[in-house]
């Protein structure tokens, strides 16, 4: 069986959820690899060093290694590109295009959504607003771009034969926009990768990309009011911002090394998380460590955080409402008030329901009744 595996970019700067599940998908299924850019095969630190990965048009655009985001409107055409036709299976892990590909009518098509593609839909009015590309008679072209892009969205979901969501968040995002069932199948965590710690150092920790959608800079502004320790690791386009606005009592590290994230995550009082993410791989990770987690009561974090004040005797953290700087400052509140009666073997029991070992047998059962599935459609047409 040929099997092909489309994903969007792949490049050194893309190390999120979608690329964990890229890499996890291949320690187990033999297949080819595709993207719209590829500049990990060259990369000597990257697990796909020197691996065969077919590229669209886009991998010769200029400045394309820093993200072709900036090709927008060239992505679907890019993805159209590619030809699949000598697969028997094509797999797609996609948050934007790469489940457009366009197959055979005999192939089966089994999409990892990560998210509906995020500028057409739930991010378009935060995207107009902060960019000069949503404003003036640009803004008109932009917002017209955008309304194609939904178009195409939603034809090139009906070219899925069987969606996978990385939540029930997801899943009913999916339902919303394509009108598609999605089987929820959470992502990859390597627990056992993240040190356990029970005794915890006396700061907070918030680990992620430093864009607006994260929420990080709510974070700093709320711990520039209550004066707590807070440890911020990660980059992005608000860091400049955030370090304008942040006070002394939070030390700003930016991009880290593996271990030294995994130190500070493990040795953490709590961590924060503000964002309403579709599943929140940092998340898991924190309670991995055994550290409790508070973050907004929302998205994925419902799926993966149990409530202290819910379940007191299984609690691993807490959910805060609403997504604002007082809705988190009470969060943080309520933490310190039962922190006492956090106990965090609780939070690495809760992250084994997530590990790399039970994604990989769940993919797999998934993947083998949509092959048969298909089969049997096909024999009775």
């Amino acid at each position: 069986m040929k099997i092909a595996l489309v994903h969007e970019w792949l490049t050194p700067k893309a190390t999120g959820g979608s690329e964990l599940v890229v890499k996890e998908i291949l320690q187990f299924i033999d297949a080819q690899v595709f993207a719209l850019i590829d500049f990990e095969s060259v990369n000597p630190h990257s697990y796909l060093y020197q691996r065969e990965i077919k590229t669209t048009f886009l991998q010769h655009f200029p400045f394309s290694g820093n993200g072709v985001q900036k090709y927008l409107p060239l992505l679907p055409l890019a993805i159209e590109q590619l030809n699949l036709t000598e697969y028997d299976v094509v797999l797609s892990s996609s948050h934007a295009v790469a489940k457009g590909v366009i197959t055979r009518p005999d192939q089966p098509h089994i999409c990892y959504c990560h998210t509906p593609m995020r500028y057409a839909w739930d991010l378009t009015f935060d995207y107009l607003e902060r960019t000069p590309a949503g404003k003036g008679i640009q803004g008109i072209f932009t917002r017209y771009l955008l309304h194609q892009l939904r178009q195409w969205d939603v034809i090139s979901a009906n070219r899925v034969d069987f969606f996978i969501a990385n939540s029930h968040h997801t899943a009913r995002r999916i339902w919303r926009c394509y009108r598609r069932q999605a089987k929820v199948i959470y992502p990859p965590v390597q627990v056992s990768q993240f040190p356990f710690k029970a005794e915890k150092s006396d700061y907070y920790l918030t680990v992620s990309r430093l864009v607006s959608y994260k929420k990080v800079s709510m974070i700093v502004e709320a711990f520039n009011r209550n004066g707590l320790p807070l440890v911020v690791i990660g980059e992005g386009a608000e860091m400049d911002y955030i370090r304008a606005i942040a006070k002394p009592n939070i030390t700003l590290l930016g991009s880290v090394n593996d271990k030294t994230l995994k130190e500070y995550m493990s040795n953490a009082k709590a961590f924060i998380y503000a964002a309403c993410e579709d599943f929140g791989i940092a998340i898991v990770e924190a309670q991995a460590c055994g550290t409790p987690v508070i973050a907004y009561g929302g998205g994925g974090a419902l799926e993966t955080v149990i409530d202290m004040r819910e379940n007191s005797q299984q609690g691993t953290g807490i959910l805060f409402s609403p997504q604002t700087v007082e809705g988190l400052l009470e969060g943080v509140k309520t933490f310190t008030i039962l922190e006492k009666e956090f106990k965090p073997e609780n939070a690495r029991i809760q992250a084994e329901k997530f590990s790399a070992e039970t994604f990989k047998q769940n993919y797999l059962a998934f993947f083998d009744q949509c092959c048969q599935n298909f089969a049997l459609i096909r024999f009775k047409n």
